[in-house]
């Protein structure tokens, strides 16, 4: 996670995945040459939010903690949106598209979806496309399955979705 003050509080400007070619942290220093490690007790409660979601606890986390600002108007719908998505199931793009009002801009919702800075936190993972293939993720479309599938998720042998689940 990469954190400034903002405005006197602590903000997460941005949370960086591990890719099959970077380790998080070298993607961090590349955006943010300056960064230095440092505390905040606060930044350190959503770290172990993170790590809770990630070993199969539920999480309600704080989005106070996220600089918002930096998304344009359009994204921050979409990410707000998408953080009602429950636990271990699955919306489409175009289903995201309709629930803001605008049904044909599902690619849009995917490129807002695409540039979330703060993922795992904003479940993004939870958006798929409407044939049932998982789509894209910035930690890799192994990641995607495998987040989705620790939410109990189900997948066909040909990597689709069962429609079920959707």
């Amino acid at each position: 996670m990469v954190w400034f003050p903002v405005h006197g509080l602590s903000k997460v400007v941005r949370i960086f995945l591990s890719t099959d070619s970077a380790a998080a942290s070298t993607l961090a220093r590349a955006r943010f040459p300056l960064l230095r490690k440092g505390t905040d007790r606060r930044i350190g409660q959503l770290e172990e939010g993170i790590q809770r979601m990630l070993s199969g606890l539920v999480h309600v986390f704080d989005f106070s903690m996220l600089d918002l600002a930096s998304c344009s108007a359009f994204q921050r719908n979409v990410l707000m949106e998408e953080a009602t998505i429950p636990r271990g199931e699955v919306r489409t793009y175009g289903w995201l598209a309709g629930r803001m009002g605008s049904p044909s801009l599902a690619r849009a919702v995917g490129s807002a979806l695409a540039g979330n800075p703060f993922p795992l936190v904003i479940p993004c993972h939870r958006t798929v496309r409407s044939d049932g293939s998982p789509g894209g993720y910035q930690g890799g479309p192994s990641m995607k399955r495998s987040l989705l599938e620790m939410e109990g998720v189900r997948f066909r042998p040909d990597g689709k979705l069962l429609k079920p689940t959707l």
